[in-house]
């Protein structure tokens, strides 16, 4: 895979890169090959020149389609053609690092919900989501996504309860459960098309995705980005390690926010998990998150491999 730009060209004291900067910069835990995607989607001319001009049309749009869904039927909702339509504009117009970013973050939300759900003093089983290509996204998995989210809450919290007991670190931590997502960069669509970083994707999906679901869903959709404080607090509690709480930062879990910037936030929310995931596989195998490997792309190959030796 040809490199970003931001280590081809390397660095001009003269002429700083922002971009290699962020690359090189190991505050933030993020695997090597997780980091140079996204940093190659965020310095791409989509993200530059059309976001801009995106953002603020999708958010008037969230009004229009607002006002306008007040006279329409509470129930109206067509999902399955909201998935259909997701699934064929990542396909066909949203770059192979952003359409890979979004396929691991249903991978990572599921280990990360079976990493708290194994090790609560009150376990209990989830429902993982792992879609491996696309198309799989047509069944109504984003919905799907939020609901899971939602309905572990409520269970984690209903058998706690009912046990009288409280989230602490257990025994014996279980990372089992913890791996690199079996997705590689390379399977990406990459049509002459396929060039929208993934933050103008989002903001033209998010009115589309108000306008073919309910309020109801795409209220809960909104309100799901609030429970990224929630399932850190979860984390730190089973690990004792308040550093796990690192960068989330949706704000208040109880003070809903509008869904003006639903967009936005729900970047955040694919960073933060990213982040959760990669310090609890620094946990698991013993090695830092992050660590500069150079100039090549592969994205996850010798990264995985690595992964898969360690949890060996």
């Amino acid at each position: 895979m040809p490199e970003p730009d931001f280590l081809r060209r390397g660095h001009d004291p003269a002429d700083p890169s922002p971009w290699l900067a962020l690359y090189l910069d190991r505050s933030t835990p993020l695997p090597d090959h997780v980091k140079r995607a996204w940093l190659k989607d965020s310095s791409s001319a989509s993200r530059q020149y059309l976001l801009p001009f995106l953002r603020p049309l999708a958010r008037v749009l969230i009004i229009v389609i607002q006002i306008v869904k007040t006279f329409l039927p509470r129930k109206w909702s067509h999902s399955r053609v909201l998935h259909r339509l997701l699934a064929w504009g990542l396909s066909r117009f949203v770059s192979p690092e952003a359409n890979w970013l979004i396929l691991r973050h249903f991978h990572l939300g599921a280990q990360i919900l079976s990493f708290i759900g194994r090790n609560s003093p009150a376990p209990i089983e989830t429902t993982p989501l792992e879609p491996m290509c696309i198309a799989d996204l047509k069944d109504d998995l984003f919905v799907k996504h939020d609901v899971n989210l939602f309905n572990f809450v409520i269970r984690l919290n209903q058998a706690l309860q009912a046990q009288g007991l409280e989230m602490g670190p257990p025994d014996e931590v279980d990372y089992g459960m913890l791996r690199e997502p079996p997705l590689r960069l390379q399977d990406m669509p990459r049509g002459r098309l396929n060039v929208i970083d993934i933050q103008s994707a989002i903001e033209v999906f998010t009115p589309v995705y108000q306008l073919l679901l309910t309020d109801n869903d795409f209220w809960r959709a909104a309100n799901s980005l609030q429970l990224d404080e929630t399932i850190g607090i979860y984390a730190a509690q089973l690990l004792g390690a308040p550093e796990h709480l690192i960068l989330v930062n949706n704000h208040h879990p109880l003070i809903p926010l509008s869904t003006l910037r639903a967009g936005h936030r729900l970047v955040l929310h694919g960073l933060s998990t990213e982040m959760l995931h990669a310090l609890l596989m620094s946990r698991k195998t013993g090695h830092p998150p992050a660590s500069v490997t150079g100039g090549h792309d592969d994205a996850g190959q010798d990264d995985e491999a690595a992964a898969t030796a360690q949890a060996q």
